[in-house]
């Protein structure tokens, strides 16, 4: 199966801007994406990287400037079914989430994050598009239902946990076990608990 990962190495995650510097956050991001990549590798897949600028990586690299909603619908429709996206600021991924995901029954199968988007999909149905804006995954859902599509939900904890703000590093320190963990730890961070929740300083 062909298993794409967006990739944005200009300007990553820039809700991590208040605790993170430009170059900070492009070797964060960086980071993640070879947690990710490694993930979907040991599960027996090829990952390609979908770049929105050249990308100096030993792998397969598809460039497109263009927004991610066309991007990815770029593939869809250029690709032979099944197709696998899987966002690239998923640390916590595994090669059994990884299986879990490709293995699941369904022409549409799913993986919401924690804040309603879609962290990862497999389509093996050509009417299916993504549209990533405002809460993605209810509006995918409901796009591949009324098509009369099969749908699956993959119910994952790696799979939703998407990082994009401060708080959300204090899961990668918490289950990460790959290289956007010890980057963290390497730039000093470090969990404290406060108030009866792990955070990060």
């Amino acid at each position: 199966m062909d298993v794409f990962v967006p990739f944005d190495p200009r300007d990553p995650n820039t809700r991590l801007s208040s605790v993170l510097s430009a170059d900070q956050r492009r070797a964060f991001a960086d980071a993640m994406l070879t947690d990710v990549l490694d993930a979907i590798d040991a599960a027996g897949h090829e990952p390609r990287i979908l770049s929105t600028a050249d990308l100096d990586r030993s792998r397969s690299v598809v460039v497109d400037n263009r927004p991610l909603t066309e991007a990815v619908n770029g593939v869809l429709d250029s690709m032979t079914l099944p197709v696998a996206v899987v966002m690239a600021d998923l640390p916590l991924v595994t090669p059994e989430t990884i299986d879990r995901l490709l293995g699941a029954d369904g022409e549409v199968v799913l993986a919401p994050g924690l804040g309603g988007g879609t962290n990862a999909f497999c389509s093996r149905h050509p009417e299916f598009r993504v549209d990533y804006h405002d809460g993605s995954y209810r509006k995918h859902r409901r796009q591949a239902e009324a098509s009369d599509l099969i749908v699956n939900t993959v119910d994952s904890f790696r799979l939703a946990v998407d990082i994009d703000e401060r708080a959300d590093l204090a899961e990668v320190l918490l289950h990460g076990t790959g290289t956007a963990a010890d980057w963290l730890d390497d730039e000093g961070f470090e969990l404290v608990t406060s108030g009866g929740r792990c955070t990060v300083r």
